[in-house]
């Protein structure tokens, strides 16, 4: 096994300026980690991110101070790569991210087989995915919609007027709405809304609250009429426990727990502690989506939208049908350079 590990960094310019409760953007840079192995090439992607301080340099810098481990080949699946560059990258979940990713598609790639296979999953029912709408004037939201009709749309809300909003969409479509608060909401406000947004088609609420208020998620957690599900809350394997009795389910980010290996052990404690399972997505190229894609047949929810939201993608992979999740023609996770 001749190894070696290279960086792709890219600029993505998004379709629209997407904007959350804490954040607005046009330009999101990401970085795809690449592992080649003679003929073979494994891909993996984090995006950068302001809020939880990772920029491309330093996720290149912490995977360079590990190359020796990486490319010594002394591993053969990619959970071995994973304990083996943990103690290294603790520090850093998005460049363990992209790393587990590369190795996960490059294993599978070895082995001759599309990685969700590689698993032993069935994808006969896999959810389909929502489609995000930004924080925006009613007439952009309701232009982006009508740009790209879809059978589930996720909102982003956090404003004064978040109720006004949904039903100003509510005219314009019968999707089914989901929508996600990104703790900008107090318990009272999310009891509030929560009885309109039931009777507006919402089928539950993300993050309503800070992450940190769990008396107040405790109260949401039980008088809500729509589930309650963590985002902010539930960053790494040991926030699920804790979320258990405070949310009906979770919502999993590959770059913030750390990549494809730690986000299936916490679905599996997810499974154990009776709660839903979403997995959601950073506006990444073709090359993150499509390892999403991976554990679509283990998911309630998914959230996996980034490439069409962005203008550039550099990378091919899954693609989309009305929300249907369409696995590409190649082994691993189906992802290729352009």
């Amino acid at each position: 096994m001749s190894l070696s590990l290279r960086f792709h960094r890219f600029d993505l310019r998004l379709k629209h300026t997407f904007t959350i409760a804490h954040d607005s953007r046009d330009v999101q840079p990401t970085l795809l980690v690449e592992l080649q192995d003679g003929s073979l090439s494994g891909f993996g992607e984090a995006t950068s991110n302001k809020y939880y301080g990772i920029t491309l340099d330093r996720m290149i810098e912490a995977l360079e101070s590990i190359r020796g481990v990486i490319e010594s080949g002394e591993w053969t699946t990619a959970e071995e790569l994973w304990q083996l560059a943990h103690p290294h990258l603790k520090d850093n979940p998005f460049a363990q991210c992209a790393l587990d990713e590369a190795a996960h598609d490059l294993v599978a790639k070895r082995a001759g087989k599309p990685l969700y296979q590689y698993w032993n999953l069935d994808a006969a029912n896999n959810p389909i995915t929502d489609y995000t709408i930004g924080i925006d004037t009613v007439e952009n939201m309701v232009r982006k919609m009508q740009e790209l009709p879809w059978p589930l749309y996720k909102i982003k809300l956090g404003t004064a007027d978040d109720q006004a909003i949904v039903r100003a969409l509510r005219k314009h479509t019968d999707a089914v709405f989901r929508v996600d608060a990104n703790c900008a909401w107090t318990a009272e406000t999310a009891l509030q809304n929560a009885l309109v947004l039931k009777e507006l088609g919402v089928e539950f609420i993300e993050q309503p609250l800070k992450a940190g208020d769990w008396e107040g998620m405790k109260r949401v957690f039980e008088e809500s009429v729509l589930p309650v599900i963590a985002d902010e809350s539930c960053i790494v394997e040991s926030d699920v426990e804790r979320c258990a009795g405070y949310f009906h389910g979770i919502n999993i980010k590959l770059t913030k727990c750390g990549g494809l290996t730690p986000a299936r052990r916490m679905i599996e404690k997810a499974r154990e502690l009776g709660l839903k399972v979403m997995v959601g997505c950073m506006n990444e190229t073709s090359v993150g989506i499509s390892a999403i894609a991976q554990l679509l047949p283990l998911l309630d929810y998914v959230d996996m939208d980034g490439t069409l939201l962005i203008a550039n993608d550099p990378a091919t992979g899954v693609t989309f049908d009305y929300g249907r999740v369409l696995y590409a023609g190649e082994n691993g996770t189906g992802a290729k350079l352009r």
